[in-house]
């Protein structure tokens, strides 16, 4: 009997994850049952034609969310891959005609020449400044396109300015995303390269990123500290390279200019005409010939752009090792469980589902070791392996679990309990030289008197203090909410993660809409009170809905990745390769640092 029991519940559980099954005391009761296994363990020990009939229903019904699930992601996915389109087209057809017409080409297309064929690329910051600077006419992409790639096998970071938005001229958002790239090529050991074709800091806007710390001055001195690494970096003039950006060349280890299209001085003719009454033109001021053969500024002079390209090839080919390595584990990669990741997460954000299921469609197939699975249980902490790297993951359980102590547990908070958890897990992590993946889906930690009267304070700050200290590499990926205190716990961009990446299903903000949006109102009658003026409850409703709209518009994705809040909105099939090439670019940078958590209340 047992067999054939075996058999029959085995059928009727395929691609069952979840389901109900009837109670075998009370053919009336039903229970949930988390795991297939008690599943199959609860009718083998009283089989029931009818508890098998109800699971195959059960299972049906969970292909369909699934599929629902997956099919809205898609979309999403959809809609991400057409916004990047547009934004890839830079300042648009007309100006891509015009470079062209100068013999040039396009950043992008400069990019596609310089990197191994065929190599996986990820591209940093590719929305930044989208829906920005509209006044200004926008600035696709921030006016520069980052990536991360290979050249001759090794990974390289690539920055080259778009000239095709308003002339590669740099905008906030440009400072902000070349510091950027320079962060990521320092702590990683990347080699870095410049392709430089810009016209300089954009005069109508120069007093937000000219003078202050992490403005365009900050770029130099990274340039300075890359070179004091030993970290190899590469520039190539392949347009205008004026004012202040034209110390980025010589502060590079080498240099190359481009024959008829590459200049390079401190002021232009205008200027220097306006300043001192010389009259000379560019090319004799600046151009290829006088500093390859004057000035001694550059290294190398290439007749065109497929030549300079190719040029910087050839002197990666000769880089050796940079240094030790990390020395994160790595096994043989293996496919994960769960061959659809993008059927997991529901569109609605108040919908519960079951984090492991993510993690089965994420890390590669039985390598996740859960760590104290009956304590914390809202945030699901273990080892585990991504395309062979051995990883701590920490991640945010969204289905309401049971405490043995407080009872039930709302899905996306964290409680004292999960945070003292994670606390530990992130140190073990640390001892044993594992890097850290962070999922986040998070509303917050709990709030009320039980949760202030148990510590929750003190319990989110050792958490907090072990994310802030930790010394292992940190990668997060924003699959659903990113809300408050919750967004700094689990490793959000002040906490410097190596890369974070956005899903299209993502929202960051210091709280949820339903609730900011009534907290906004409240500020928003008390101000109309006091200046006489009492709402009706049709106004009220017309002003909350008006509120709410600009609050869900700054919680979007793609807000934050305009502001580099993220490097990447991604399509969540892709979450591995990031991951992946994330580590093997941290194993180039062996750490030195002693992890050293400080005061922590217990």
């Amino acid at each position: 009997m047992a067999c054939c029991g075996a058999s029959r519940v085995d059928q009727a559980l395929r691609g069952v994850v979840e389901a109900e099954v009837w109670h075998p005391k009370s053919p009336t009761q039903i229970r949930a049952v988390p795991h297939v296994r008690a599943i199959k363990v609860c009718l083998l020990t009283r089989p029931k034609v009818g508890a098998l009939k109800y699971l195959r229903v059960m299972a049906s019904e969970n292909d369909l969310a699934r599929n629902l699930n997956e099919d809205r992601m898609r979309m999403r996915v959809a809609d991400l891959e057409r916004l990047l389109a547009r934004v890839r087209q830079g300042g648009g057809q007309a100006r891509i005609d015009k470079e062209h017409a100068k013999g040039k080409w396009t950043a992008r297309e400069r990019l596609n020449k310089l990197f191994d064929p065929g190599c996986e690329r990820l591209e940093i910051g590719a929305l930044a400044g989208q829906d920005m600077y509209e006044e200004e006419g926008g600035c696709p992409s921030g006016g520069v396109v980052v990536e991360l790639g290979r050249i001759h096998g090794k990974l390289c970071l690539v920055v080259a300015n778009d000239a095709t938005v308003k002339a590669g001229a740099w905008f906030p958002i440009t400072g902000k995303k070349n510091l950027r790239a320079q962060e990521i090529a320092l702590e990683n050991r990347l080699p870095i390269i410049y392709l430089v074709d810009s016209a300089g800091v954009y005069l109508p806007m120069q007093d937000e990123i000219f003078p202050d710390k992490e403005h365009f001055g900050r770029m130099f001195r990274n340039n300075a500290k890359l070179s004091s690494a030993g970290i190899p970096q590469i520039a190539a003039v392949m347009g205008s390279c004026v004012a202040g950006g034209a110390y980025l060349p010589i502060m590079s280890d080498e240099s190359i200019i481009v024959e008829g299209t590459g200049s390079i001085f401190l002021a232009g003719s205008y200027l220097v005409k306006a300043a001192i009454g010389e009259d000379i033109d560019n090319e004799t001021l600046g151009g290829a010939q006088t500093h390859d053969e004057i000035s001694g500024v550059t290294d190398y002079r290439c007749a065109n752009e497929e030549e300079a390209l190719a040029h910087i090839r050839k002197l990666a080919s000769h880089w050796g090792d940079l240094g030790p390595k990390a020395g994160f584990q790595r096994d043989a990669a293996v496919s994960p469980g769960s061959p659809s990741i993008c059927g997991v997460v529901p569109d609605a954000r108040t919908e519960p589902y079951d984090t492991r299921d993510l993690l089965d469609a994420l890390v590669d197939q039985d390598s996740f070791t859960e760590y104290k699975s009956g304590y914390g249980k809202t945030l699901v902490c273990g080892y585990a392996r991504i395309d062979g790297w051995s990883v701590g993951i920490v991640a945010n359980q969204r289905t309401v679990v049971k405490s043995k102590k407080d009872g039930l547990q709302f899905g996306g908070v964290i409680y004292s309990d999960s945070a003292d958890k994670a606390a530990r897990f992130i140190m073990t992590c640390n001892q044993r030289n594992v890097p850290l993946v962070f999922l986040q889906d998070v509303t917050g930690f709990m709030v009320g008197s039980k949760s202030e009267h148990g510590g929750i304070i003190k319990d989110g700050a050792k958490m907090v203090n072990a994310v802030a200290n930790s010394v292992v590499p940190k990668f997060t990926v924003v699959v659903g909410n990113s809300y408050g205190a919750g967004n700094y716990a689990m490793c959000g961009k002040a906490y410097d993660p190596r890369l974070i990446v956005a899903w299209p299903t993502a929202r960051l903000a210091v709280m949820g809409g339903t609730q900011a949006a009534k907290v906004l109102l409240q500020i928003e009658k008390a101000s109309l009170k006091k200046q006489g003026k009492a709402p009706s409850e049709a106004e009220e409703q017309a002003l909350l809905d008006t509120i709410t709209q600009r609050y869900d518009e700054q919680t979007e994705p793609v807000y934050a990745a305009a502001r580099l809040w993220v490097d990447a909105i991604i399509d969540p099939n892709h979450t591995r390769s990031w991951i992946s090439m994330g580590i093997e670019a941290a194993n180039e940078a062996p750490i030195d640092a002693t992890f050293r958590p400080g005061v922590m209340q217990t």
